[in-house]
């Protein structure tokens, strides 16, 4: 192969950054090899040479070398194969190759470039023709490394979110209460399922006097870290104690709803859009009275001892989206042996792939198995039902389901 040497264009300038970028040659001929190198020598850039295209590879692991200059015709490993091999490995950056030509050759071109060639040379072609070569493989390369730089960026600065999304989780669930086998005269049982990292689901459950158990499960709007942080906002928020002093009155009465009107005041109140649904109550151990209120929640299920399923509320205006709102108070009864089961709407929304909810009937089914399973196992029964009507595909939408069991003679 033959270039013809000519003195390059200083004045023109060279790329402005060559930073002596390393330039494999591989060509078989000793003598072609030395004066293409001395060409790209003389270019700004660290010529490489190499005899084969085996060779080649060899320097171009070894050194790091971004660009190749290679001749078609090399034993061992000729130059398209060569480029067919390098774009089959896993280089830890691009490599720009440069097939050198005859100026009829269309046929090889065609291969080449389907091997993975990004240009040409023609054979006794002018040294300006090589710089512009050259020049053009050091803008790409360039280019090519900064955007491998950003992309570096990007995935430590994704890494990092991660990260305090997974601390941010931690912190989350260790708002939830703990599972007690035997809690003031219940047995309650409950599973989290975020669908991302972090939930928009909150729940909290404790005593607020002797006889009386308080319990509350918020779902907010929205999904990801926004609604998780006002989700993590309510459960510090409603400490035992907040809970306590809104929602029994002077006089010693239970009023979830005052509790409710409390938050929906304090949220309605913000510029942001935000709001939330909210079912919460108070039971008493000794009579099994639930004195609740719903606030938009997906009305939960009481049990019977026999397996009898019924829903408990209708319904509600959410927390947090009209100033303006009212909420009410309502009782149900808990018997002996009778389970409370609070599900997030995940629970019936739920679709296959091909977008068939699990839906209402199917949840009651499986509520009505509680004689055999018990209050215990319930919320994790629930979950796995659901992972196997969606074929094991993650939650759309967070998760949550508490049971609150009481037991017999209590």
């Amino acid at each position: 192969m033959q270039l013809e040497l000519q003195t390059p264009n200083t004045s023109g300038g060279f790329p402005v950054e060559t930073a002596r970028l390393k330039v494999v040659v591989a060509e078989d001929s000793g003598f072609q090899r030395l004066y293409l190198c001395s060409m790209v020598e003389a270019l700004g850039y660290e010529a490489i040479p190499a005899g084969d295209g085996r060779e080649a590879l060899d320097l171009i692991l070894k050194t790091g070398a971004q660009i190749v200059i290679s001749d078609i015709q090399m034993p061992d490993l000729d130059g398209i194969a060569m480029t067919r091999t390098v774009r089959s490995m896993d280089m830890p950056h691009y490599v720009h190759i440069i097939v050198v030509t005859g100026s009829d050759e269309t046929e090889i071109r065609a291969e080449a470039l389907d091997a993975g060639a990004d240009d040409f040379l023609i054979k006794g072609g002018s040294t300006s023709m090589l710089e512009a070569r050259l020049r053009t493989a050091s803008r790409l390369v360039q280019h090519a490394s900064e955007l491998a730089r950003r992309a570096q960026e990007l995935q430590e600065y994704k890494d990092r979110i991660q990260e305090d999304l997974h601390a941010a989780a931690s912190a989350q669930k260790d708002l939830l209460p703990q599972h007690h086998e035997d809690f003031y005269g219940f047995s309650i049982a409950s599973a989290f399922v975020p669908s991302a990292i972090v939930s928009g689901d909150m729940f909290g459950c404790f005593p607020i006097s002797k006889h009386e158990l308080g319990f509350y499960a918020v779902d907010v709007s929205g999904h990801g870290v926004h609604a998780s942080l006002l989700s993590v906002a309510i459960g510090h928020l409603i400490t035992p104690a907040y809970f306590r002093t809104r929602v029994i009155d002077s006089t010693g009465i239970a009023d979830p709803a005052a509790l409710v009107a409390s938050l929906n005041a304090r949220f309605s109140a913000s510029e942001k859009d935000d709001y939330f649904t909210m079912f919460c109550g108070v039971i008493d151990r000794t009579t099994g009275q639930l004195d609740f209120c719903q606030a938009g929640y997906p009305s939960p299920f009481y049990i019977c001892p026999r397996g009898e399923v019924s829903s408990i509320g209708d319904g509600g205006l959410p927390v947090g989206m009209f100033h303006e709102a009212e909420f009410e108070n309502n009782v149900a009864q808990i018997g002996e042996g009778g389970a409370l089961v609070i599900c997030s709407d995940a629970a019936i929304e739920a679709a296959t792939a091909s977008g068939q909810p699990f839906g209402d009937a199917r949840l009651r089914d499986l509520l009505g198995q509680m004689p055999d399973i018990g209050p215990r196992a319930m919320p994790n029964h629930i979950v796995t039902a659901l992972n196997a009507w969606r074929g094991g595909a993650p939650l759309e939408d967070d998760l949550t389901v508490v049971t609150l069991g009481r037991k017999v003679n209590q």
